[in-house]
């Protein structure tokens, strides 16, 4: 396979960048191909015990069938700066998907792409038919079909949706959304909003130069499965230049295009972060006490109260925080991170009211990073290091170069020759996860299931338990996780910054007692990684 770089770009309508989510009520589905985005204002609702959204990139409730249409667009990411992007629903981020727990959800994907594609529900732990992953759960939707999705929501939190059709390219054109499912004793709050962040190429094209607009429905994925033949590396481009992502968003907006959040005093607020990106981000809140009351959508046991705080947020993690505005102004919250586009990542919190400027930005600030290994309280944890597990496995994650093209491997292999984690429904499983490459991280990414995470470098970790699906490591770094095997299925367990996965860093979760019926369809096209 060929290794192209993440090519993004956005809609000259004028989107709205911060998804205001939440609701009670209904909403009336709209036809978005016909939406004129750039006429529409965002509608505040009167009724103080409903959370503020947004009717601009608007939120599909549960009660009935949803209809997302993945197809191609046009959208202004930065002043001066359109360009064409893959879109659910014309827009990028996706309409946000709001349910409550115990809801039935069902999406009909239809395809007006001129190539295959798919939906992957990430974090959500779906049943593996649903898990959205072509040549492995089934087959990629292709141009002019529909396929329907359908899982019970089972799981509070916050997540998100996106293509797992040659994902390092379609995620990178914007074929994501967000899936929020509230919890019957999720804490009421006043404002809730979603911030997805993302970086995009501002030029519209990757390394490769590949012009990801043309018709690739017909190349030949057809044995792409991951037991034979995920990826063909050999034709891999040298390492990728992450340089060239010079514009950073906040729901597909940059700089002066994003949406103040707009709250008034004495409002509690919570922030959904998600990272569609593939860089990390350092986001920091100014000007009030906050709390981490969420990772990857699970719980922080009795979190505790931070200031000027950077937590730091890994390709395809979530954190959620929240805080009450008790200091009236206009406050910035912002990417801390080196990066000299990172600037672009600044929304202002705006109370009511208020006519004063944002505070100041001071993004070399040295700060401290929000350590999840101390953070809140000791709970009832699920697992421990010195018990006893059905299975051990190590995962060691580096790089390598081979034929001029750099691969990523997982002890020493390369998808598709990993080597799969082998469970049976009920077993406990530890695995040691070590970055071993000199300079990139490595979030990784396990479908179906959430995993605690007991240590850090040898070090247990001694705040509240942490449950997670995607775990950002650094080089040199070395985490242990648990989980339990109690979702059948065939998983990919994966690294999210899908340039790694898309040269190897891939292998699976299977399990000894699960029969598949699924068959591939070798015209089909698929394409998983």
């Amino acid at each position: 396979m060929k290794l192209s770089m993440k090519m993004k770009c956005l809609l000259a309508v004028g989107v709205l960048s911060v998804v205001l989510a939440g609701c009670n009520r209904s909403s009336t589905e709209m036809d978005h191909s016909q939406m004129d985005h750039s006429s529409m204002q965002s509608n505040k609702t009167k009724d103080s015990e409903i959370p503020v959204r947004s009717t601009v990139i608007p939120t599909i409730l549960s009660g009935r069938e949803i209809n997302l249409t993945a197809m191609a667009s046009n959208q202004e990411i930065a002043p001066g700066v359109t360009t064409p992007v893959w879109t659910f629903n014309n827009m990028v981020p996706g309409p946000q998907i709001r349910v409550k727990q115990g809801d039935t959800v069902k999406v009909n994907l239809k395809n007006e792409l001129p190539v295959p594609v798919s939906i992957h529900w990430h974090g959500y732990p779906v049943p593996n038919n649903m898990d959205g992953i072509p040549g492995v759960t089934q087959n990629a939707v292709k141009p002019g079909e529909t396929y329907t999705y359908e899982f019970k929501a089972t799981v509070p939190g916050t997540y998100w949706y996106h293509s797992h059709q040659d994902s390092v390219n379609q995620v990178d054109r914007g074929l994501y959304g967000t899936l929020v499912v509230e919890g019957p004793n999720d804490d009421k709050v006043d404002r809730d909003y979603t911030l997805v962040l993302d970086e995009w190429v501002s030029n519209g094209t990757g390394m490769s130069g590949m012009d990801m607009s043309s018709d690739m429905s017909g190349m030949d994925h057809s044995q792409m499965n991951m037991d034979s033949s995920a990826s063909n590396h050999s034709n891999a481009p040298m390492e990728h230049d992450m340089n060239m992502y010079d514009v950073f968003t906040i729901n597909g907006k940059s700089g002066s295009l994003i949406e103040p959040l707009t709250v008034k005093e004495g409002d509690k607020v919570r922030l959904r972060l998600i990272n569609a990106g593939y860089l990390p981000h350092r986001i920091h809140l100014h000007g009030h006490e906050f709390k981490v009351v969420a990772t990857d959508g699970q719980p922080i046991n009795n979190p505790g109260i931070l200031k000027d705080s950077i937590v730091s947020i890994g390709p395809g993690e979530r954190y959620d925080l929240e805080f009450t505005a008790n200091n009236p102004g206009q406050w910035l919250i912002e990417d801390h991170s080196a990066s000299p586009f990172a600037s672009g990542m600044r929304a202002v919190i705006a109370y009511e009211g208020s006519s004063a400027s944002a505070d100041i930005s001071n993004a070399m600030e040295e700060l401290p990073v929000v350590d999840l290994a101390i953070y809140g309280q000791t709970g009832q944890n699920t697992f421990n290091l010195n018990q006893k597990f059905d299975h051990e496995y190590t995962m060691e994650l580096n790089t390598t170069t081979k034929n001029d093209a750099t691969l990523y491997t997982i002890n020493g292999k390369s998808s598709p020759e990993t080597d799969p984690l082998h469970v049976k429904k009920g077993d406990t499983v530890k695995v040691r996860l070590k970055n071993k490459s000199p300079d990139v991280d490595h979030p990784m990414h396990l479908h179906g299931h959430f995993f605690q995470v007991l240590s850090k470098n040898g070090k247990s970790f001694t705040g509240s338990p942490v449950m997670k699906d995607t775990l950002n490591i650094k080089p040199g770094e070395e985490y242990i996780v648990a989980f339990k095997a109690d979702n059948p299925g065939n998983w990919m367990f994966h690294c999210h910054e899908l340039h790694h996965a898309s040269a190897g860093m891939v292998t699976e979760l299977k399990y000894s007692d699960y029969q598949s019926n699924f068959t591939a369809d070798p015209s089909a096209g698929n394409k998983p990684e």
